[in-house]
């Protein structure tokens, strides 16, 4: 808790700056809050595509139905901007001043939604400047399950025959590439990452997404014959472009990331965070150097302990799986930590047993030895409690709305959350691993910064952390500086700095209630109160503004 205090102030300090700058106060216009729940219904309408603005490219030279590809020539984006355009326009009319507390929570939300898309439109422009949002597209269709009936092999089929429209879109669109995202690109097509994010299991794993096609192939030479003529035309698509982006990568030297200047906008207006990327630094190296100290603390104090030996065997992991899923869950119960309904069953897990030829990989070093870490974090109740309450929810706005740091920063706070709230008591060795994954988390900040900023490229990242995460895998690292690099920005700042605000919220309340406070309530509030951006829910849940009070104002978008 000192540390948190410690971290809290350091914060405040470092933002007192930016504490003096006059902020001004809701829209106060004629527009109603149903005004805006037709608009947020517009908004998931014109994102989803069902939208007159939204162009679709739907079949192919031979005139035969594709799966609907987006159109990304500047005619299709120039009307999409007009449309969101005007979605912004009215939002601004509206008489949010009039509105109570959590409606206007409600406005700030949608607005950062729409923020984001123009985010996208304008600056990161994925489909001109990152093969990659091609390649993501061609991989998925080749884990499909052979045979293929019905509407199955129908579905296939379509995906099939679009990939020759991709590439030919790719091939016209894509006009200024980075360098850093040419060379994930090519990466990707043709090496196995070794880490499989829901990749099939296969004891080789295929050489890239050219390999998932040759075993996509060989399947259906064996199993289904008649979609052998689509998939090799869609192989030979790929090939094609894979030559293509070879070709032409000496020529493309563009930065990746946003810039600072944009990723700063991004963080106020879209993300709703009350720091600067500048201070994101601080708090990220802050957490790093906090973690690590931890660790040491924690490995002294256990040294007289057996240490942790990985599952032996896919029945012995499950095992683990199991065990662990009952404890976390009495715990949570006993404790009286979070309301868990009788109804939520089996939640899988993020770890497969898998037996890889180099060696297990940074989750399956952590995971094998306890699936305590990632069962928090990405099972219960983390992320995959978390979806399911969230899905649970009626509300007209909130329902459609996700904040990427609320998810992950909730999920990270609950790793050591747990471990303070007594989980690990007779555990001592699983303490060690959460702060292990503590510090992956906190090692991202700094870096997600400078991936976004231009200071440090993807292969400078991957050395960064390699020398300050322990058990860190070169896969592992080069798919996380490729998610953070790649995703809309600040994704990798989520976790640690998500936390951050989680426990910032706590104290809060905390101070607010003092022995009143009930820690299962503001729980459970998380859980029903929908995924917005932690500065918001912050503001509704306690009542103060101090961040909140610094974005109504709207900076236009920095373009240079």
């Amino acid at each position: 808790m000192n540390s948190l205090l410690t971290t809290v102030m350091l914060v405040l300090v470092t933002s007192f700056s930016t504490m003096a700058v006059k902020a001004s106060g809701p829209p106060a216009g004629e527009g109603s809050y149903e005004d805006l729940i037709d608009l947020s219904n517009e908004f998931v309408m014109w994102r989803e595509g069902d939208h007159p603005s939204r162009a679709f490219l739907e079949e192919d030279s031979q005139g035969h139905v594709i799966s609907a590809l987006a159109d990304n020539r500047p005619a299709a984006i120039a009307a999409r901007l007009e449309a969101l355009g005007e979605l912004q326009r009215r939002m601004s009319t509206m008489n949010v001043a009039g509105w109570g507390r959590s409606r206007q929570v409600d406005w700030l939300a949608l607005r950062s939604r729409l923020d984001q898309q123009e985010f996208l439109l304008r600056l990161a422009r994925p489909w001109a400047r990152d093969p990659g949002y091609y390649v993501d597209r061609m991989l998925w269709l080749t884990f499909t399950d052979l045979p293929a009936e019905a509407e199955a092999r129908a579905g296939l089929i379509m995906e099939l025959r679009s990939i020759p429209v991709l590439v030919a879109e790719a091939k016209e669109v894509l006009s200024d590439v980075a360098s850093d995202y040419a060379d994930l690109a090519l990466h990707n097509l043709r090496h196995s990452d070794g880490v499989g994010h829901g990749h099939p299991r296969r004891d080789t794993p295929p050489a890239g997404v050219l390999g998932w096609y040759e075993d996509l192939l060989a399947r259906a030479k064996l199993e289904q014959p008649e979609l052998v003529t689509d998939i090799e035309a869609a192989r030979d698509a790929v090939l094609e472009f894979d030559a293509w982006l070879d070709q032409r990568r000496p020529h493309w030297n563009a930065p990746a990331g946003s810039g600072k200047a944009a990723f700063d906008w991004y963080l106020k207006h879209v993300k709703l965070m009350p720091w600067t990327s500048d201070e994101l630094v601080v708090l990220g190296n802050r957490e790093l150097d906090r973690l690590w100290a931890l660790y040491a603390l924690e490995q002294h104090r256990n040294q007289s302990q057996k240490p942790l030996l990985p599952a032996a065997s896919a029945q012995q992991y499950e095992d683990l799986i199991a065990a662990t899923d009952a404890r976390i869950r009495d715990f949570l119960k006993t404790q009286e930590i979070i309301t868990v309904p009788e109804d939520v069953g089996r939640l899988d897990t993020n770890v497969p047993w898998q037996v890889r030829p180099q060696g297990r990989n940074f989750w399956e070093e952590v995971q094998y030895r306890d699936p305590s870490p990632d069962h928090l974090h990405a099972v219960i109740p983390g992320h995959r409690f978390d979806a399911v309450m969230a899905r649970r929810s009626n509300h007209p706005i909130r329902q459609d709305l996700t904040s990427a740091a609320r998810v992950e920063g909730w999920a990270t706070y609950l790793e050591e959350a747990m471990l303070q709230a007594g989980l690990f008591e007779d555990n001592p060795r699983v303490r060690e691993l959460i702060q292990v994954f503590g510090i992956f988390r906190a090692a991202r900040v700094p870096v997600d910064v400078w991936l976004q900023s231009g200071q440090m490229s993807a292969a400078q990242a991957v050395e960064f952390w390699m020398a300050r995460v322990p058990y860190l895998d070169e896969n592992v690292a080069r798919v996380d500086a490729e998610i953070y690099l790649r995703r809309p920005p600040g994704y990798g700042i989520g976790y640690s700095v998500g936390k951050l605000q989680v426990e910032r919220m706590l104290a809060d309340r905390k101070r607010q209630l003092g022995d009143a406070f009930i820690l299962k309530d503001f729980h459970d509030y998380l859980m029903t109160a929908g995924r917005l951006p932690v500065s918001l829910l912050r503001w509704e849940l306690t009542g103060i503004d101090d961040d909140v009070s610094k974005l109504w104002s709207r900076e236009p978008l920095p373009l240079n």
